[in-house]
């Protein structure tokens, strides 16, 4: 697997001068591999941080790049299962200015069945770990444990129109944003078992630095190094 000894790693990240998104800081973001979706990190992780000025940049200029409005509905919809309900609702209202959907994708499976997409993509996710999750989680909250599955894994992450895979990109954007560190290295772990390459895994992470939030960036490449060092002698083996 590409990226075992991928130790490229910056802790004292530079700020981009000035406090204001540009759009040839989204230009270079668009050209990246996965320019669309890393684009929708920057977006998603814009509207976490409820910056309203940068959110409406970046849709603006996604939209005028011809990417999809459906891709940018499912990205900001995901978001409220890491910054809540009111984020959610803030940042599709404001997506609906630029993109008007509609054929919104629609679940209409019923809850065993999300339970049952639930169990397999969490399993993607965490591999091994997955019991241990589960059993962890359960101890302290048993209907969190089953919400997770159903409603995580299997009623969000689970819809059209975005790849678990791309999806993943997006959460780490979103929870190197909000800092949350364990969950950030068990995602960065769950990128690695999709097969995103590590060099994909650091770029999204280090476009926040447009935000001019280096205690972000920092955050996160920490997190990134942390999971290298303890995986390294490893391989990063898959299990």
């Amino acid at each position: 697997m590409r990226g075992f000894l991928y130790l490229h790693v910056i802790y004292h990240t530079k700020c981009i001068e000035g406090n204001k998104l540009t759009y040839q800081q989204l230009e270079k973001i668009s050209s990246q591999s996965f320019g669309e979706i890393k684009l929708l990190a920057l977006i998603s992780s814009a509207a976490a941080l409820r910056r309203e000025k940068d959110l409406n940049k970046a849709l603006s200029f996604y939209k005028n790049k011809n990417f999809s409005g459906k891709k940018a509905y499912e990205a900001l919809l995901q978001t409220y299962l890491f910054a809540g309900f009111p984020s959610a609702l803030y940042s599709l209202k404001i997506l609906s200015g630029y993109f008007r959907l509609d054929e919104k994708i629609k679940s209409k499976s019923k809850d065993n069945e999300f339970n049952i997409v639930g169990v397999r993509n969490c399993k993607k996710i965490y591999g091994a770990k997955f019991n241990k999750l589960i059993k962890n989680v359960t101890e302290f909250s048993p209907d969190l444990a089953d919400w997770l599955l159903t409603e995580g894994y299997g009623k969000v992450l689970s819809r059209k129109g975005l790849s678990l895979k791309h999806r993943e990109l997006l959460t780490i954007s979103i929870l190197t944003s909000l800092k949350y560190d364990a969950q950030l290295y068990s995602h960065i772990n769950g990128a690695v078992r999709l097969k995103i390459n590590m060099e994909d895994i650091e770029q999204t992470i280090q476009n926040l630095t447009v935000f001019n939030k280096p205690d972000i960036v920092n955050f996160g490449m920490k997190v990134f190094s942390r999971y290298i060092s303890q995986n390294d002698k490893q391989k990063i083996q898959l299990i």
